[in-house]
């Protein structure tokens, strides 16, 4: 039995050198070391040897086995060393080779404008108040001079949560709150930016949601001077220095007077093009003098001071400085239109 232990270590041995992969190292392992193994059964025979043999069979046996063993975990950690040298031949990076630089995203056209007009007015001495885009009936409507089933609402169809709760028409509520949180102090001179919302249908210059920016000036001696001064300085800082400004006679329930406000066309000049309709202008926002009942209901006595109120769509505002035709161009996330804006 001895003769076939050291016979059966000198073929397992033969036979291991030439494994060529793990899956024949296996293999081999399952041949002679294995439940059904040569070297099992070569064991089963011990019962027939005298109690003299078995210790001294067994210990050959052990040897064997420890043989065996001692090649195949060689091998084993041969092929891992192989395989893993492999593998970082296969994975090697050259890291002199130039990187793939991060596509960089832009600012929205549209975010671009009110950083713009914000900065503007905050060089003029304004701050940026904002509020709430669900908005109480009281605060959208009747602080501003606009009670219940008053007709200037039909201009503003709504979407009405509940029958004093809707999605704000405008941002002028801000400047209501602002004035009830100063609780009669002068001077007010707020911006307040945000996005409203009004049951319009979606074509080239409508959108049911859209951007606004509103401005509040409340003080002693605030005239209409003061106003045109101010977005004279506005448009001329948007649209360039040469730019002029024309106050139109209007109405709006919030401030009395009321003016629209044209400027001189982005295009032209103002000398008449097809952007203007030959009239030389181009309307951008609604402004006038605080209404006494909104300084009233703002808890203001409009004996002692008074105040203008201005408002723009900043898509209207983005529409003329970039020259845009159509106004859903702000919201399909085309990126070759919005790619445009990352150079500007």
């Amino acid at each position: 039995m001895k003769e076939r232990l050291e016979a059966l270590r000198a073929e397992a041995l033969r036979d291991l050198e030439q494994a060529a992969d793990q899956q024949q190292l296996n293999d081999l392992r399952v041949k002679y070391l294995g439940k059904k193994g040569a070297l099992t059964e070569i064991l089963r025979g011990m019962g027939a040897l005298s109690a003299e043999e078995r210790p001294v069979v067994g210990q050959v046996a052990n040897e064997v086995r420890e043989a065996i063993e001692a090649v195949i975990q060689e091998k084993q950690e041969a092929f891992a060393r192989l395989e893993t040298e492999s593998r970082l031949r296969a994975e090697t990076i050259d890291v002199t080779l130039p990187g793939n630089a991060p596509a960089a995203g832009s600012i929205h056209p549209l975010n671009r404008i009110v950083q713009e007009i914000e900065d503007i007015f905050i060089g003029m001495g304004y701050t940026v108040a904002e509020g709430p885009e669900v908005e109480t009936d009281y605060y959208n409507f009747e602080a501003l001079n606009l009670p219940k089933n008053h007709p200037a609402r039909d201009m503003q169809d709504s979407f009405y949560i509940t029958e004093e709760l809707l999605m704000r028409t405008q941002t002028s509520p801000v400047q209501v709150r602002t004035m009830k949180a100063m609780n009669g102090r002068t001077p007010v001179k707020v911006i307040c930016p945000g996005k409203v919302y009004r049951r319009d249908d979606d074509d080239a210059t409508h959108s049911f949601q859209f951007n606004q920016i509103e401005g509040l000036v409340i003080d002693k001696h605030i005239r209409i001077s003061d106003l045109k001064g101010t977005l004279l300085q506005f448009s001329r800082q948007m649209f360039g220095s040469q730019a002029q400004i024309r106050l139109r006679p209007s109405f709006f329930p919030f401030t009395e007077p009321s003016m629209e406000v044209d400027v001189t066309c982005v295009q032209c000049g103002g000398s008449g093009c097809r952007m203007c309709k030959h009239t030389g202008w181009l309307e951008i926002l609604g402004c006038g003098m605080v209404h006494p009942r909104v300084l009233e209901m703002g808890g203001y006595d409009p004996e002692e001071v008074t105040g203008f109120a201005f408002g723009m769509g900043v898509e209207r505002i983005a529409l003329l400085k970039y020259g845009i035709d159509d106004i859903r161009h702000f919201y399909t996330n085309d990126l070759r239109f919005l790619n445009q804006f990352g150079r500007l």
